[in-house]
């Protein structure tokens, strides 16, 4: 039986108010400056597969390392760092560097890597055809709608030999910036977590690796183009807000996370649909 707390966004939102004031009346925010870092570490996760790892530090590593560990999942991509901004929790654990410089910059946050632990390789999925070849002249594909998310799925796109895009473009790429497009793909931009979803009305999907494995699919065996781990930017990483990395529960969960355990955890249940960084 597993005790992780499940959160939605808006669960969050209703309590995020508790979460504020109690953390103003903290130790940690006394005028006299000096951190407190008693206590549970609380860590905002996605529940595939960054809580489930997680969820395996807690129950075999963390007590003989002598962490008090607490685990909250969330379902979106913006909530677990605008509560580590907030201080309602005090790390997360679900992103990659490019998605978090954008967040950064768009949203004034100051969240910081740890450590990087695991890839989640991209990948373009079908209920309607059994390979990226088959898919006809106008079909629809749904990629992720955040700039970076969208952007990489592009380039999983290019790099299938479906769409070519222009020279230079980037982190931020957009279907605009698409140079040949033979087969007139059209693309359906929707939230992350629902590509997953809309499998069944378009003719094939982007979807990030977390969104596939809780939708029951299988990225190493399922993909019809599968992202590359090597020299791959979108490592996912234990964060925390600027200032809390010497926290010292922190440091003892960011040594555990690159464990070899962990990495016999991960290669075992996840058969490399999620890959060590480590």
């Amino acid at each position: 039986m597993r005790n992780t707390a499940k959160l939605t966004t808006a669960v969050l939102a209703a309590g995020a108010l508790t979460f504020g004031l109690t953390a103003c009346g903290s130790d940690k925010d006394s005028a006299s400056g000096s951190a407190d870092y008693s206590g549970p570490l609380v860590v905002a996760a996605s529940p595939t597969p960054h809580a489930e790892i997680l969820d395996y530090v807690k129950d075999n590593l963390a007590k003989k390392a002598g962490l008090d560990l607490e685990v909250k999942e969330f379902t979106d991509y913006i909530t677990p760092n605008t509560a580590t901004e907030d201080g309602s929790v005090d790390a997360n654990y679900f992103q990659n560097q490019p998605y978090l410089d954008d967040f950064n910059k768009k949203r004034g946050t100051h969240i910081v890597p740890v450590v990087t632990v695991h890839l989640e390789p991209l990948g373009l999925y079908s209920h309607k055809v059994k390979s990226a070849d088959a898919l006809k002249s106008g079909a629809t594909v749904a990629v992720p709608n955040d700039a970076v998310n969208e952007a990489r799925a592009l380039k999983l796109l290019a790099a299938g030999g479906l769409i070519t895009l222009k020279d230079g473009a980037g982190s931020e790429a957009t279907p605009q910036d698409i140079a040949k497009n033979p087969k007139n793909l059209q693309f359906k931009e929707v939230e992350a977590a629902q590509t997953a979803r809309s499998l069944d009305d378009v003719d094939a999907a982007v979807i990030n690796g977390n969104y596939a494995i809780s939708s029951g699919i299988k990225p190493a065996k399922d993909a019809l183009v599968l992202e590359s781990a090597k020299n791959s930017p979108y490592g996912n990483f234990l964060a925390v807000k600027k200032g809390n990395e010497k926290d010292p529960r922190v440091k003892k969960l960011a040594k555990l996370l690159t464990s070899p355990e962990v990495k016999k955890f991960i290669e075992d249940k996840y058969q490399g649909s999620v890959i060590p960084s480590f």
